[in-house]
């Protein structure tokens, strides 16, 4: 495949920034010429911020898999799509080639059909990193039913809870999934999902790791069995084509926290994400023909659906894709893997440098890192530490770093340097890529004109335009897709980050200003974890908030207020912990639980997080202005017992 849209030079970025700015639908038009559709679009744009309203390539046809698949079969069938590396090292590599990815997608299309599935249906995906997890998310993609990954973390009840909002009908699982030393009961957890569920009508399970599971007649089906029907009865070219999609039409369905209780279903539609992914695939990463592109996410989170799948996949390349996790069975996972498949695009999270970091270089010794051409970090802003850590000792200074900055929301890499072309930075995203206009306002939305005492400009970050990859609403709730990201300044998008910018327009994301927090790379809410601590039955009322975690980034402080403690302290403590775990899965645990007697307050009952952040960041003579309080003793008690 040959990337005629791929920039090669600082100027080149510079002329297609200023035109995807100045002439957005030719800009994009460009682009998009170079996919297949099945009927060109109408109108390449149709937006506003005020409902929201956003459609890019209004009136076009095509289907996504026709783009990451079929159209490639010709010149690059017979090689690698998808490169399997097993949580266990002796395990054999899987390679999936174009043509056998067609394949099996194909199949899995048909049994979804023999299962019931059609166009519009929405099925909940919850499986472990192995290529049945790719296979099941483009058959739906195919057959044009709305696909919802679940990240292999979540717990019974936050899976009932997307089941419940998707209103899914089918459910494709694993009968358990390796991840380092663990074996994670996948099906057992669906079945805790489904009690009192009467929607769910197909359950199709895949073979992995061959633990016992409950089978329920008429609901439950073996994936290998239903592939057997499939392939003993059908030849492969007699399979349906892919279904003819609109461009808006809704492709995939993606859970994210907010700042309520309840996690939000971010959709994306087809023709839009397709554009932007591939783009900013091959602009960011500067991807070339035949390279191997690692980028160690899972897919149940925005980053591996993007770059594991559709943006490499839509660009032809070889992606490859990882079932365990860095530091088993020793912390030279990674470096093993880049040794066995020389890869050459690394893209990974802040979180698991630092942690590799905490291992020392030992773990590097003996490894061929030489085919390594570009390194990437994702999910939170890379600290400068862990950045010359990255540059220095896996890039050996001679690979770019793309420090690239986008949400769920955005569908694709929003900001950042492009690799080789335009200047890293450490620690900074730098600058928007072409369509992408962002802004800085202050708390009124008025735009940051005057710079601050470090001269910088700082502000809250929103954009002022559309981009083909961005959200277009929330599922089943589009006042609340309005509110959150709409309503907050009008006639613009809000983040929820913060920035600065400095005078040649690059970006530095400073972290959320709302009550989400960013742990491991993993969008936290505050309300969704303190309403789980107060589901506990001692729990009076809690408040949770970030404070700096050497690992993670952000790791959860909570405050919490008991009738009593069920034998110690401790024990209390690792009941509500285990709380927690139960209702929305291990990610969310609390790192500390202060017990206190009361919460900072105003006089109207609002909690003071800002206070009790202080407090979590060791920051005791910053608290501020305490006599606003409903009793201010509350906090000098609180800044006694701090962990």
């Amino acid at each position: 495949m040959s990337y005629p849209y791929q920039l090669k030079s600082i100027e080149a970025y510079r002329a297609a920034y200023k035109k995807s700015v100045e002439d957005p639908e030719s800009f994009w038009t460009g682009i998009a010429e170079n996919f297949t559709w099945r009927k060109k679009w109408d109108k390449v744009l149709n937006w506003n911020f005020k409902d929201p309203k956003i459609e890019w390539f209004a009136g076009g046809k095509l289907n996504i898999t026709e783009n990451c698949l079929d159209r490639h079969l010709e010149t690059l069938g017979d090689k690698p799509a998808i490169i399997w590396e097993s949580n266990d090292p002796e395990e054999r590599t899987r390679v999936v080639t174009y043509e056998r990815l067609h394949k099996r997608v194909c199949q899995f299309a048909q049994v979804l059909k023999n299962n019931g599935i059609k166009k519009g249906d929405r099925v909940c995906i919850y499986m472990g990193m192995i290529p049945e997890l790719a296979y099941a998310v483009l058959a739906c993609a195919r057959i044009g039913a709305i696909h919802s990954v679940i990240f292999g973390g979540f717990s019974a009840r936050s899976i009932a809870d997307r089941l419940e909002d998707t209103r899914s009908e089918c459910i494709v699982t694993c009968d358990g999934a390796y991840r380092g030393g663990k074996d994670i009961p996948l099906k057992s957890v669906i079945d805790d999902a489904l009690v009192g569920n009467n929607l769910v009508k197909k359950v199709i399970v895949y073979t992995r790791t061959r633990i016992p599971v409950s089978m329920i007649k008429g609901r439950d089906v073996w994936w290998e069995d239903e592939m057997l029907k499939v392939t003993d009865t059908l030849p492969v070219e007699s399979f349906g084509d892919a279904e003819v999609m609109d461009a808006e039409d809704p492709l995939f369905i993606l859970y994210t926290s907010g700042s309520t209780g309840k996690p939000k279903g971010v959709v994306h539609t087809t023709a839009g994400y397709m554009v932007w992914t591939n783009y900013t695939f091959v602009n960011t990463f500067q991807y070339q023909p035949g390279q191997v592109h690692f980028c160690t996410a899972d897919i149940g989170w925005i980053t591996g659906h993007s770059y594991i799948l559709y943006g490499p996949l839509s660009a032809g390349a070889t992606s490859l894709m990882f079932e365990g996790i860095p530091t088993w069975p020793d912390a030279g996972r990674f470096w093993d893997i880049v040794d066995k498949y020389k890869v050459d695009i690394l893209y990974t999270a802040p979180t698991a440098i630092r942690s590799l970091m905490g291992f020392g270089l030992d773990p590097l010794k003996d490894k061929d890192l030489s085919s390594l051409k570009v390194l990437g970090s994702v999910g939170e802003p890379i600290n400068e530490e862990a950045w010359n850590w990255y540059n220095e000792h896996v890039g050996k200074k001679r690979c770019p770093i793309v420090d690239t900055w986008w949400q769920t929301e955005n569908g694709g890499i929003l900001i950042s340097n492009l690799a080789g072309v335009t200047p890293a930075r450490p620690s900074w995203a730098t600058l928007p890529l072409p369509g992408v206009q962002p802004v800085l306002v202050d708390e009124n939305g008025k735009e940051v004109t005057q710079k601050d005492e470090e001269g910088f400009y700082k502000g809250n970050l929103c954009m002022k335009a559309p981009w083909p990859g961005m959200l277009r609403t929330t599922y089943g709730d589009h006042e609340r897709c309005r509110t959150t990201y709409f309503a907050a300044y009008p006639n613009l998008y809000f983040t929820g980050d913060g920035a600065l910018k400095d005078e040649e327009g690059n970006y530095r994301i400073t972290g959320r200003v709302d009550d989400v927090l960013n742990v491991s790379g993993h969008r936290i809410g505050t309300a969704e974890v303190e309403n789980a601590i107060n589901m506990h039955a001692s729990v009076v009322e809690s408040a949770v908030v970030g404070y700096p975690h050497p690992i993670k980034g952000l790791g959860i402080y909570a405050y919490v207020i008991v009738t009593g403690f069920h034998g110690d302290e401790e024990r209390t403590r690792q009941d509500i912990i285990q709380t927690v775990s139960r209702l929305i899965g291990p990610i969310a645990k609390p790192d500390k639980i202060q017990f206190v007697t009361g919460l900072p307050k105003t006089r109207s009952g609002k909690i003071m997080r800002r206070i009790l952040r202080k407090i979590a960041e060791g920051e005791l003579d910053k608290v501020g202005d305490t006599s606003t309080l409903l009793d201010p003793a509350v906090v000098d008690g609180i800044k006694a017992g701090k962990l």
